[in-house]
């Protein structure tokens, strides 16, 4: 094979009458009345080749061609006839009239084209996964992280930030989510953990006089995937000394604003910012998604007033009401409400009650208990005829906040209520320090637990550790949140304390955390930082609600990678080398001979 001239997407007619040579993948094959053409695909784009009767030894191996072969052709830069011109290619003015051919490679015939990858089903594409990434779509979405990560590497480099490389077999510290472990082949019965978040390592750097810190970490953490979440996934982790939470999240929002400006052309406004109280107050999530209303109302006022045995028993008990009000809910048929009635059941309440607004009053649902009340209850909730009133109710406000949180997305999505093109971001900060984990009669964590407490909360420390704000902050996008930061705790005596808090003990402490508290004595500066993840990032700039459509090889629901086919059987020899033994109840074939 000779070296090609140009790619695929190149040519124009401005290379009319020009000797080309192009090789790539045929997209399609046409025979029109013994004149063939062939699509010719490369990354950049397609091209059209002619290959004419008059040339019968070319024609003949064009005739032999298929979708997928990889050839290598030479030829002439026409310009198309009158009339011929494709518009839905960049290449549609041209096309070239081929002289030589070498076909490189023969593919079979393959489960499907890239043209038709939306058609076949996912487990389909991801195990043909090289085949997949063929298709134009993947292929962008793969230019768009590489140009992020690209733009995120130029901006920390001219703001004088290192890029460092944090290890991936580490000690093993959960605290929240499940490692990943590794077993050590020179260390009989030891293991290694990779990474859940590189989180202690920058934290030394900043110990280490690094000051600037930043890395395209790859992370790993043995949960459940989901549709926005894989057990290994990258984030972008930063960490800076001498700063305060202002001079942190200023830094981050320079850089949205770059990225959204060079991929999307989008301008990122100056970022407003919401406690977490307010936005779990307005609207039932530390996440809030703003491009639609529909925020929660507190009603426990006027549902004191009323009979309603659910609204009486939840009050009576301590809890509250709270209420959402749907525009143009009213219709939703019995069936669609009955169906989100049974959905809400999944976060902890019995059901959900609900009424519409006709004629001014209110109609169906629990509209003959709420009489007393009518007129007081449709002003405050700002209703109008058509609109649906869906309440939340429990002796627990964090149960009614949840509840009414997820319906007011899931209804918004459910109504097309969220218009297309909107970019609402948001900070939240204030988050508590920790949060009361009644399974586990304890206090948790609700970052981690070198999240500094808020200085003019550490009087609390003993007496009311659940008020005790921190200094964590979360950047949050058309409701979902893109990253999560907060200024460390850099004291010794601090961090100790916040371990008790959390019923580690001394004795826990320095197994796990003993390296840090070390650190901590010897100079460390205050510092903060934060991590955005990357995939979800693209996610969001590529327009997808699927996490797998932005990772090159991504694994499925069940953590297995189809194209590969791991995870896998491994030898009895690895294993014994390992110091493993696989137990009991396993099957014999667990192993592979």
């Amino acid at each position: 094979m000779q070296a090609r001239t140009h790619h695929c997407g190149e040519l124009r007619k401005t290379h009319v009458n020009q000797t080309v040579a192009l090789a790539g993948w045929v997209n399609k094959y046409r025979d029109h009345g013994g004149v063939i053409f062939i699509d010719l695909r490369d990354r950049n784009g397609i091209t059209q080749l002619v290959f004419r009767p008059t040339n019968e030894q070319l024609h003949e191996t064009a005739n032999r061609l298929r979708n997928e072969d990889v050839i290598w052709v030479q030829g002439n830069c026409i310009a198309r006839e009158e009339g011929m011109a494709n518009p839905k290619l960049e290449t549609g003015d041209i096309e070239i009239e081929a002289t030589s051919l070498e076909i490189l490679n023969k593919s079979d015939t393959p489960p499907f084209t890239p043209d038709e990858a939306a058609k076949v089903g996912e487990e389909t594409r991801l195990r043909y996964r090289y085949i997949d990434l063929r298709q134009k779509r993947m292929q962008q979405i793969l230019k768009t992280r590489h140009r992020v990560t690209k733009i995120m590497r130029d901006y920390f480099d001219s703001n004088e930030f290192l890029e460092i490389e944090t290890p991936f077999l580490c000690k093993s510290t959960p605290e929240g989510a499940r490692d990943f472990l590794v077993p050590s082949r020179l260390q009989e019965s030891s293991f290694y953990a990779l990474p859940q978040s590189p989180q202690l390592f920058k934290q030394i750097l900043m110990v280490a006089g690094l000051e600037k810190y930043f890395q395209i970490a790859r992370c790993f953490r043995d949960e459940d995937p989901r549709a926005d979440r894989q057990a290994e996934f990258t984030q972008l982790d930063v960490e800076m000394s001498f700063v305060n939470q202002d001079e942190v999240m200023d830094s981050i929002e320079c850089l949205t604003r770059d990225i959204w400006k060079q991929v999307l052309d989008v301008d990122v406004p100056k970022i407003d910012r919401m406690t977490y109280a307010e936005a779990i107050n307005r609207f039932g999530s530390d996440r809030p998604d703003l491009r639609f209303g529909m925020e929660l109302v507190d009603i426990s006022d006027l549902a004191s007033q009323t009979d309603f045995k659910v609204f009486k028993g939840a009050i009576d008990d301590g809890g509250i009401v709270k209420a959402i009000c749907v525009p143009g809910g009213a219709s939703m048929s019995r069936k669609e409400t009955d169906k989100l009635a049974e959905w809400v059941k999944q976060f902890g309440v019995g059901g959900m009650p609900v009424t519409k607004i006709d004629g001014g009053k209110l109609a169906t649902g629990i509209a003959k208990f709420l009489e007393p009340i009518t007129e007081q209850l449709i002003e405050k909730m700002g209703a109008k005829d058509g609109d649906l009133i869906c309440f939340g109710v429990d002796k627990k406000s964090t149960i009614v906040h949840r509840v009414l949180g997820e319906l007011r997305v899931k209804v918004a999505r459910q109504l097309n209520m969220i218009e297309p093109g909107q970019w609402k971001w948001l900070w939240v900060v204030d988050f508590p320090l920790v949060e009361w984990n009644e399974e586990n009669n304890r206090f948790d964590s609700l970052h981690h637990p070198f999240t500094a407490p808020n200085p003019e909360d550490m009087h609390l420390m003993d007496t009311d550790p659940g008020k005790v704000r921190s200094l964590a902050y979360d950047i949050i996008l058309n409701g979902s949140e893109l990253g999560g930061g907060s200024i460390r705790i850099h004291d010794k005596e601090t961090q100790s304390k916040v371990f008790s808090l959390l019923g580690i003990s001394k004795e826990d402490a320095a197994v796990k955390f003993g390296f840090l508290l070390d650190a901590l004595r010897f100079g460390a500066p205050p510092h903060g930082g934060i991590a955005l993840g990357l995939d979800r990032l693209i996610m969001h700039l590529e327009n997808t609600t699927n996490i797998r459509d932005v990772i090159a090889f991504p694994k499925t629901q069940n953590g297995a990678d189809l194209m590969t086919q791991a995870p896998s059987l491994v030898d009895q020899a690895q294993l014994q080398e390992l110091h493993l033994r696989l137990a009991p109840s396993l099957k014999v074939d667990a192993i592979k001979e």
